[in-house]
C-alpha cells in the first residue's frame, strides 16, 4: 500500500508570493509550479482566487490536523533547488554523452 504523504499547508506569505510569480513577473502558472516544487493545480487555484480577491488565508497551526505541516519559504526553496540540480545534472550527463558522440563521428569522418 502507497503511504500517503501529509497535506503541506503554505503560509500566506508564501501564496502571495507564488501568485506574483505569475501575475507580475509574467512566468506560466506551470513553470512557476515547477520552481516552487508544488502542484500545478494548487498555483492555478491561487491565481484564480487570487484574481477573484478571494485567496483564503492558511490555517494558524491551531486547527491543523496530525498530518499536516507547514511549509516555510525556505523549505520551498531547498526542494525547488534540490529538484533543480537534478535536472541540471542530468542534462549534463546528456551534454557529455552527445559531445562524445559528435566527436567520434567527427573522427570517422577525417579517416
Amino acid at each position: 500500500m502507497k503511504e500517503q504523504l501529509p497535506k503541506q499547508v503554505y503560509t500566506n506569505e508564501f501564496r502571495a508570493q507564488a501568485v506574483l510569480l505569475v501575475t507580475r513577473d509574467g512566468l506560466s502558472i506551470a513553470e512557476a509550479a515547477r520552481r516552487l516544487s508544488i502542484s500545478l493545480k494548487t498555483l492555478a487555484n491561487w491565481v484564480k482566487r487570487a484574481k477573484a480577491g478571494q485567496l483564503p488565508a492558511t490555517s494558524n497551526g491551531a486547527s491543523s490536523v496530525g498530518r499536516q505541516r507547514m511549509v516555510t519559504e525556505e523549505q520551498a526553496e531547498l526542494t525547488r533547488l534540490r529538484r533543480e540540480n537534478a535536472e541540471l545534472r542530468m542534462e549534463r550527463d546528456i551534454l557529455k554523452k552527445s559531445a562524445a558522440y559528435f566527436a567520434s563521428e567527427s573522427l570517422r569522418g577525417t579517416r
